[in-house]
């Protein structure tokens, strides 16, 4: 079997020193990762193995990190990363889902064996899947330890991409750009909308140009009419109406770097309340996006798209935006800078962002979101889906 690596031996050796780095900016002897996106940043592992526990583990002194998961997933280690024969080391398979004990009292064996069970450890506190039961089992085994949140010390190493990651993000919105160019042409009135979503996952995973998709983070989402008033509704069986609002927030990823994307559409004639809140938010979108250049901050931006919304009447609590790149399931997020008051993340070139424009009132809402790379001229759009209300 020929797995194709994302990237060179060399790439994930510089991002293991810039996290090593980091560690000893912030006192850590050891870190232990078990956010699937920064096992796969720091090693390219890929596999869908998050559902039990799994680790890499990265120390200051070793050249390079450890793969620490389930047995029957070590191949996978093997085939889609370069780490060291003796560095991908299994937990035992009777530990998967063990009623008293766990995977993380063998890892916790592992540390003590290499004579670190005393060393500041770095932890992914706010991993999706890092559970209360592995924290408990891992403050057991290692009394000596002193277990500390890492505070997202990979995630934020994270943040700011290289060339070649950034040719995956430009990928990923050019695949999106079909999806989404496609799924508005499926809206009309009696369509129903699971079927709209059907034919995005194919459009998502065939990808463009010869160039697959990957699985998204996020499922598509879809909301209808008053289901607009909120963001996070996933598809039904309802028809689409004759007449009435559509909004849809779809990604790609191509090698796991995502591009997510919003449009809203209006079937029929929309209303005049419906058109303006598009206006302005496609106003206030443009003229944020025009400023995410380096050297500002991300309120900076918030405030500008803030001022816009206010001028015209409407208010938006939630942040406008946050940092992306690669992730897996269940969020595309990379959970540190954000576009919000108070957030002083001094943007700079080559980090990533989703300028989510979300408007939401009581009884509607509209979206017109894009994914954008931070540049000397502002941020660059990597989808080209017209920024309009759709009209179908």
């Amino acid at each position: 079997m020929t797995f194709k690596r994302a990237f060179n031996k060399q790439e994930y050796q510089r991002r293991v020193a810039l996290v090593k780095n980091r560690m000893e900016s912030f006192g850590f002897d050891l870190l232990i990762c078990q956010d699937p996106a920064n096992m796969c940043w720091l090693t390219g592992f890929d596999g869908w193995s998050f559902y039990t526990p799994q680790a890499v583990i990265v120390h200051q002194a070793e050249e390079w990190p450890i793969w620490f998961g389930r047995e029957q997933d070590a191949k996978s280690a093997h085939i889609t990363t370069d780490l060291p024969t003796d560095n991908i080391i299994p937990f035992s398979e009777p530990l998967v889902h063990h009623s008293t004990q766990h995977p993380f009292d063998e890892l916790c064996e592992l540390i003590k064996s290499r004579g670190w069970g005393n060393f500041r450890i770095g932890v992914d506190f706010d991993a999706h899947y890092y559970t209360a039961r592995a924290h408990r089992h891992l403050l057991a085994g290692l009394p000596n330890a002193r277990i500390d949140d890492n505070r997202e010390i990979v995630n934020w190493a994270r943040l700011i991409k290289s060339p070649d990651e950034l040719s995956y993000m430009r990928q990923a919105g050019q695949i999106c750009s079909k999806v989404m160019r496609n799924a508005l042409d499926k809206l009309s009135p009696g369509v129903p909308q699971y079927k709209v979503i059907a034919d995005v996952y194919h459009d998502q995973v065939n990808g463009i140009d010869g160039k697959f998709g990957d699985y998204t983070s996020l499922c598509p989402l879809i909301q209808v009419a008053e289901g607009t008033s909120t963001p996070h509704l996933t598809w039904t069986d309802e028809p689409l109406p004759d007449s009435g609002l559509v909004v849809m927030e779809l990604a790609a990823a191509r090698r796991h770097y995502h591009a997510p994307l919003t449009r809203t559409a209006h079937i029929g004639a929309p209303p005049q309340e419906i058109t303006k809140l598009a206006e302005v938010i496609i106003e206030g979108g443009d003229r944020a996006l025009e400023l995410m250049k380096p050297g500002v901050c991300c309120e900076e931006v918030e405030a500008l798209w803030q001022s816009i919304l206010n001028r015209n009447g409407y208010q938006k609590n939630s942040r406008v935006g946050y940092s992306i790149g690669l992730n897996f399931p269940p969020d595309w997020g990379e959970r540190t800078a954000s576009l919000r008051v108070g957030d002083q993340t001094v943007l700079q070139e080559g980090m990533c962002f989703h300028f989510q424009s979300g408007v939401w009132l009581e009884n509607f809402g509209a979206a017109i979101s894009e994914p954008v790379i931070v540049t000397q001229n502002g941020g660059e759009r990597i989808c080209d889906v017209e920024r309009n209300l759709v009209l179908r």
